[in-house]
C-alpha cells in the first residue's frame, strides 16, 4: 500500500494495495490515493499559530478520474498552541456506484522551530467490498508502533524494511507541512521523507512553472500558481512490480500551490496523477482559512 501520496497530496494517496480483491485493488487504490493527496497541502497550514499560521482551514475539493466526477475530499486543519491537528474524509464512488470508498485519515503532532514532530497517525476506510484501519504511533521522529487491521502480509519479493528506515520520517499528513516553511517564491524545492504503514518512501518535489487562477468572485489574492513537479522513490517496504516501475518513470505527475500571502499559506489549487488505468485529478472548490485578529479568507472556485 504506497499511501500518503500528497494521502498531499498531496498528501499526495499513491496507494495501489487497499485490502481489495484482485483486479479491483489497483484502479481503486490510486483513485483513493489521488484524493487524499491535495488535502495534505492545504492541511499543511494547520501550523503553529505563536508562527502566525491560521487556527483553522477547511477547504472541499473534487476529484475527477478519466475526466469524469467520481468524489469528494473535504479536510480541516485546527491549530492550538504548539499542536496541530488534521483531519481529512474522502468519498469515492465509481462504475454507478458498484464501487464505493468512505475514510476517514487523522494526524496529531507538535511543531518544533525545524518541522512538525507526529505523535499518531490513523487512517479508518470502509468500501464496497473491505473495511480496516491504520494507526502509526511515533516519538522523536521514528515509528514506535504500527496496528493494522486486517493485517497483510508483505508480497513474496518485497524490499524488506529495517530500523533505520522508521527513523527521520514523517506519516503522509505531517509530512506536507514541512512545505509551508518553503521559499514565498518558490514551495517546490523539497523532499518529503514518508512511512505510511507499510512503506517507506520520499516524494521529490522540483519548480515546473505557473498557471494561472480562475475563482469567483476575485478574492484579491494572487492569480497564479506555483507547479510542482513530483517524483516518487520508493525506499523499502515496496514491491517492484510494472506499476512501481511505472510510478518510478513517471515525471508527469504534478501539484499546482496558489500563495495566499495575507494568510502566510500555500493552497493546492490543482494536481494531476498519470496512472496505468488513466489520468486523475482533483480541483479546489472551496476553501475558508480563519486567523487570529484578521477577516476571514474565503476561495471560492
Amino acid at each position: 500500500m504506497i499511501w500518503g501520496f500528497l494521502q498531499v497530496c498531496v498528501v499526495l494517496y499513491l496507494g495501489r494495495n487497499m485490502l481489495l480483491k484482485p483486479g479491483c485493488r489497483r484502479h481503486a487504490g490510486w483513485l483513493a490515493a489521488l484524493a487524499l493527496m491535495p488535502g495534505l497541502w492545504a492541511l499543511s497550514t494547520g501550523a503553529s499559530r505563536a508562527d502566525g499560521w491560521p487556527a483553522s482551514v477547511k477547504a472541499s475539493y473534487q476529484i475527477t478520474f478519466n475526466g469524469f466526477n467520481i468524489g469528494t475530499l473535504d479536510f480541516q486543519s485546527e491549530a492550538e498552541s504548539e499542536s496541530y491537528t488534521l483531519v481529512a474524509n474522502t468519498r469515492l464512488s465509481v462504475l454507478l456506484g458498484a464501487f464505493t470508498w468512505d475514510s476517514e485519515t487523522r494526524s496529531f503532532g507538535m511543531l518544533t522551530s525545524k518541522a512538525p514532530m507526529p505523535a499518531v497517525f490513523s487512517l479508518d476506510f470502509k468500501s464496497t467490498l473491505k473495511a480496516g484501519s491504520l494507526k502509526i504511533g511515533f516519538s522523536d521522529g521514528a515509528v514506535t508502533d504500527i496496528e493494522q487491521q486486517p493485517v497483510v502480509p508483505p508480497k513474496p519479493g518485497t524490499v524488506p524494511l529495517r530500523e533505520q528506515h522508521l527513523r527521520g520520517v514523517l506519516d503522509p499528513l505531517s509530512a506536507v507541512m514541512m512545505l509551508s516553511r518553503g521559499s514565498t517564491t518558490n514551495p517546490c524545492e523539497r523532499r518529503l521523507p514518508i512511512f505510511d504503514g507499510k512503506e517507506r518512501f520520499d516524494l521529490i518535489l522540483s519548480r515546473k512553472g505557473e498557471v494561472q487562477v480562475s475563482e469567483q468572485p476575485p478574492s484579491g489574492q494572487p492569480g497564479v500558481a506555483y507547479v510542482c513537479r513530483v517524483r516518487y522513490q520508493p525506499i523499502a517496504g515496496y514491491k517492484l512490480d510494472r506499476e512501481t516501475e511505472f510510478m518510478v518513470a513517471n515525471d508527469a505527475i504534478e501539484v499546482a500551490l496558489r500563495p495566499i500571502p495575507s494568510a502566510n499559506v500555500f493552497i493546492p489549487y490543482q494536481a494531476t496523477i498519470p496512472t496505468l488505468a488513466g489520468s486523475a485529478a482533483i480541483f479546489v472548490k472551496r476553501i475558508e482559512i480563519d486567523s487570529p485578529g484578521k477577516p476571514q479568507i474565503a476561495l471560492t472556485h
